[in-house]
């Protein structure tokens, strides 16, 4: 690329500022780290690991990068695409061969779509493989837009309040994820992404999927934003700002004991005695 324009030099510093404020917020990458960057050749995956490469050379602390790619044996996938792009980056990367495309069209009755159990697979493969490489963060690069979209897509459909946390230790403990674009518009992610035309490779696995609930939920959120700009912005910061007291989780709040406070100053004066 050559020299860039005020716009796009906006945008990437807007990408990698907020990029940093999450790091620093949630604490995501400390001194030593080893971070495992899930590569998965989308838009955002691929803005992820230019704009770590970038702080890895300036934040005043030192931490590794390892690029990871999982192979899930789709037909037609270019298996070229990521290990020349990342050679001629000089990246240390690992492609990890798993066929989990066989297993989700052998258990997923056609026209059902295949998302929930791909990425559980995919999501077991990579604990595991970060676990053996010794990595101390695995990155994902989930979005301000993703947060937000499956925030509802609990609420609407699984009946609770829980969404995708910049910072999340697994189950077993084995494994913390980090996701440093937590901040970042995907608009802005996908004006970085042409701007700096990454060799994106498409998911063909589930094919279009129309009327996948995420999409659905996403098509809301346009709308909503279309009509009410900074409606999504609004809704991401609720999320940082819960008061559990207004909420209905008896496991979160104690409102069996709530009475009244017998100390609490009077509500009302006696306006003749002052």
């Amino acid at each position: 690329m050559g020299t860039l324009s005020v716009n796009q030099n906006k945008l990437q510093k807007r990408l990698r500022r907020l990029a940093g404020e999450a790091i620093t917020d949630y604490n995501m990458i400390e001194d030593g780290d080893k971070v495992m960057v899930c590569l998965s050749g989308g838009k955002d995956s691929y803005t992820m690991l230019d704009v770590l490469l970038h702080l890895q050379k300036v934040a005043p602390i030192k931490f590794e990068i390892v690029a990871v790619n999982m192979d899930q044996k789709q037909p037609g996938f270019p298996e070229h695409v990521l290990p020349a792009y990342l050679k001629e980056l000089g990246v240390e990367y690992h492609i990890v061969e798993k066929d989990t495309y066989s297993v989700v069209k052998e258990l997923v009755p056609e026209g059902k779509t295949t998302c929930s159990l791909c990425s559980r697979l995919r999501r077991g493969t990579l604990y595991t493989f970060a676990d053996e490489i010794g990595a101390t963060k695995m990155a994902l690069g989930h979005h301000r837009d993703d947060i937000v979209e499956t925030f509802f897509l609990n609420m609407f459909f699984n009946g609770a309040l829980k969404g995708m946390p910049p910072k999340l230790r697994a189950d077993d403990g084995r494994n913390v994820v980090i996701r440093p674009l937590a901040y970042c518009h995907e608009k802005d992610i996908q004006a970085y992404s042409d701007m700096k035309e990454f060799p994106i490779i498409p998911c063909n696995l589930c094919g279009s999927q129309e009327n996948l609930q995420r999409q659905v939920v996403k098509e809301m959120l346009v709308e909503w934003e279309r009509k009410h700009p900074g409606r999504t912005e609004s809704i991401f910061r609720a999320m940082q700002n819960v008061a559990p007291s207004q909420l209905a989780d008896r496991n979160l709040f104690d409102f069996n004991s709530l009475k009244i406070d017998e100390n609490a100053a009077p509500r009302f004066l006696d306006v003749l005695n002052i």
